[in-house]
């Protein structure tokens, strides 16, 4: 397998921290290669062939904050022979107008949505939009630990699963 980063927005010790943490040990990424994007960079991003992307929705739905400074870079890398795929937190009850938002958000501002992988069924959840949502899908994984914590390592695990087979 190519070589992968994990970037994350958020705490170190929030929600999405901890899915971080669990996907880089079932993927085998190394700690030196989880990267919290409030310390990363193009070059940074530069480095690996295959990209995952993670963030909590705050508020009505945007991107943790410490997206917010690196969003915009998104659309300068060159994802040429680069694989994307991005996961998200979310509140399906509290903000089913807005759920997983954060996510969409990056989809939006990536150059180039054809290198994106890891898409996943928007079934199992009771919301009324989301920016995260194309074609009856949704552009990454999306987790509710908040209502639904039972399935957040199933689907992890099975995201994992298909993320082996995508990033080939």
């Amino acid at each position: 397998m190519k070589k992968i980063g994990i970037f994350y927005g958020g705490t170190e010790s929030g929600n999405t921290k901890a899915v971080t943490d669990k996907l880089a040990k079932l993927l085998k990424v190394p700690s030196n290669d989880v990267i919290n994007v409030a310390d990363a960079s193009i070059e940074i991003l530069n480095k690996y062939d295959r990209l995952i992307f993670g963030t909590s929705s705050w508020g009505i739905g945007g991107a943790h904050y410490d997206w917010e400074n690196f969003v915009d870079l998104l659309s300068d890398v060159d994802y040429k022979g680069k694989k994307v795929a991005m996961f998200g937190l979310g509140d399906q009850k509290k903000y089913p107008e807005s759920f997983v938002d954060g996510m969409g958000l990056i989809y939006c501002r990536l150059g180039a949505k054809d290198c994106v992988v890891g898409f996943t069924s928007v079934e199992g959840y009771d919301y009324y939009f989301s920016m995260a949502e194309r074609g009856g899908r949704f552009v990454g994984l999306v987790l509710d630990d908040d209502t639904q914590p039972e399935l957040t390592v199933p689907r992890i695990e099975a995201w994992v699963g298909q993320l082996k087979n995508e990033f080939q």
